[in-house]
C-alpha cells in the first residue's frame, strides 16, 4: 500500500504560474494526498481562487509566507504537512499525472528508503533538465547511469550524496523531522543539495524513480528573466558560503569556490555572446556573486532543532473518477474541436491528452495548459524523442499508437 503523501508547492511571485501546478496536482493517480500551498498574498489568492472555480474550495491547505528564502519557506509547509512521505515540486512546473504514485512507490517497498528523486524535463516537454546524479562536499555533481525505468534504490556516504532536485523530490516526513528540515541560511541555491548529504551522514537509501517525471518551465523569477537569463547571483554566491562553511573541508573551500564561480561566468559568457547580455552587466553580477560569497561567511550556522508533528490533521484531495484517459488525436485543422473535447473531459473529472500532428518532420513538444489538458504537437514524421531518428515515414495511426505507448506509464493510459 502507497504510503499518505503530502505535496508541498512554494510560490512567490509566480500567482500566474501556480494554477496550472495546481492543475496537474489534482489529477494525480495516487489512492491518498493532499496539497499545501506555502505562498506570497497574490498567489493565496491565485489558489483560492483557481480551486474555487475547479470545485474544490477548502481542499487545499494554503499558508502565508512572503520573504526570499526557499528553506523557509518549506519548512512552513512541512509543518503543515500530515503525509507520512513529503513530495516537493516548485510553482513552474507540472506533474504527470503518474508522478506522485511512482515517486512514493519505493517507500512502501522497503523502510530502507528515506527519500526519493525522480526525472525532470524541460519546457519543450521532451528533453531532460535533469535525471540522476550524484554531488560531493565541493557542490560538485556527477551523472549516475541508470538503466531501464524501473526505482533503484542506491545508498550515499560521507562524502558523495545521492542528489535530489527541489523541484521533483520525496522525504520520509519523521525523518525530515528528526533532521529540522531545510536550513534557513540557504534562502535560494543548494537547499536540497544540503539536505541530500545530512542524508547521507544519517544513513538509508535514495530511490531514483525514472517514471516520477515533472515537467519545469524555468519561469522568470526575482534572479532570471523568462529567457533563463541571470538578472542576480548575489544568493548563488550567498548560499555556496554557507554550503562550503557547512560541508567542505577548510582547505577545499577556495578550489570549490573558484569552480561555481568560474562556471556562473561561463554562463554569463555564454548569455553574453548570444546578446541577451551587456559586459557591463556581466561584471555587476559577478561582483554581486562575489559580495553575497563574502555576505554568506558571515551567516550564523545555527543547529536545526526537530520539527514538530503538523499543525492540522490530513486533508485528502478528492481524487478524479478511474476512468480511461481520453486521448484526442487529429490535424492541426481540427485542434478547436480537439481542444472542445479535452476541456469536456476535463470537465467532467477525467484526464486528456492532445495529439495534434502536422504532415511535417517538426520536433515534437509537449505542453500543460489550463483548465488541465496535455497538448502534443510536431509533425507526423518529426522526432519526438531527442534520441530517435530525425526523420522517419510513419502513417498517422501508427504514430499516435507509437507516442502513446511511448508515454503510457507516465501518462496512466
Amino acid at each position: 500500500m502507497l504510503p499518505s503523501a503530502s505535496v508541498v508547492v512554494v510560490s512567490r511571485g509566480r500567482a500566474g504560474d501556480l494554477p496550472l501546478c495546481l492543475a496537474s496536482l489534482v489529477q494525480q493517480d495516487h489512492p491518498m494526498f493532499e496539497i499545501v500551498v506555502v505562498a506570497d498574498p497574490a498567489g493565496l489568492d491565485a489558489a483560492y481562487h483557481w480551486a474555487k472555480g475547479a470545485g474544490r474550495e477548502g481542499q487545499f491547505k494554503l499558508r502565508a509566507f512572503d520573504e526570499a528564502n526557499i528553506s523557509a519557506a518549506r519548512n512552513t509547509g512541512i509543518a503543515e504537512a500530515a503525509g507520512e512521505v513529503i513530495a516537493f515540486i516548485d510553482d513552474d512546473a507540472v506533474a504527470e499525472p503518474t508522478w506522485l504514485r511512482h515517486l512514493t512507490a519505493p517507500f512502501a517497498s522497503s523502510d530502507s528508503i528515506v527519500a526519493a528523486g525522480g526525472y525532470v524535463r524541460g519546457r519543450n516537454g521532451i528533453s531532460y533538465q535533469w535525471k540522476a546524479r550524484s554531488v560531493d562536499r565541493m557542490a560538485r555533481t556527477a551523472p549516475l547511469d541508470i538503466a531501464g525505468t524501473a526505482p533503484v534504490a542506491l545508498s550515499a556516504n560521507r562524502d558523495r550524496a545521492i542528489k535530489t532536485e527541489g523541484t521533483n523530490m520525496a522525504v520520509r516526513r519523521d525523518v525530515l523531522a528528526e533532521l529540522g528540515g531545510f536550513d534557513p541560511a540557504y534562502r535560494y541555491f543548494l537547499d536540497e543539495t544540503d539536505l541530500n548529504l545530512r542524508l547521507a551522514v544519517r544513513g538509508g537509501e535514495t530511490a531514483i524513480v525514472p517514471l516520477a517525471e515533472v515537467h519545469h518551465g524555468y519561469k522568470a523569477n526575482a534572479t532570471r528573466t523568462a529567457a533563463r537569463v541571470p538578472t542576480d547571483l548575489t544568493e548563488i554566491g550567498a548560499s555556496l558560503a554557507v554550503f562550503l562553511r557547512r560541508h567542505c573541508a577548510k582547505h577545499s573551500r577556495p578550489q570549490a569556490r573558484d569552480q561555481v564561480r568560474a562556471e556562473q561566468e561561463a554562463r554569463l559568457t555564454r548569455h553574453m555572446v548570444s546578446g541577451a547580455l551587456d559586459p557591463f552587466a556581466l561584471r555587476k553580477m559577478m561582483h554581486g556573486f562575489d559580495a553575497g560569497y563574502a555576505e554568506g561567511l558571515q551567516r550564523p550556522l545555527d543547529a536545526l532543532p526537530p520539527l514538530p508533528q503538523s499543525a492540522s490533521a490530513f486533508r485528502q484531495i478528492a481524487p478524479l473518477e478511474e476512468r480511461p484517459h481520453v486521448l484526442c488525436a487529429g490535424r492541426p485543422s481540427a485542434m478547436p474541436s480537439l481542444t472542445e473535447e479535452a476541456t469536456a473531459a476535463v470537465t467532467r473529472g477525467e484526464r486528456a491528452t492532445i495529439m495534434c500532428l502536422s504532415r511535417t518532420t517538426l520536433y515534437h513538444r509537449i505542453r500543460f495548459a489550463l483548465p488541465g489538458v496535455w497538448v502534443h504537437t510536431g509533425g507526423q514524421f518529426g522526432r519526438s524523442d531527442r534520441q530517435s531518428r530525425a526523420v522517419k515515414l510513419w502513417r498517422f495511426a501508427a504514430r499516435i499508437d507509437s507516442e502513446a505507448a511511448r508515454i503510457a506509464a507516465q501518462r496512466g493510459f
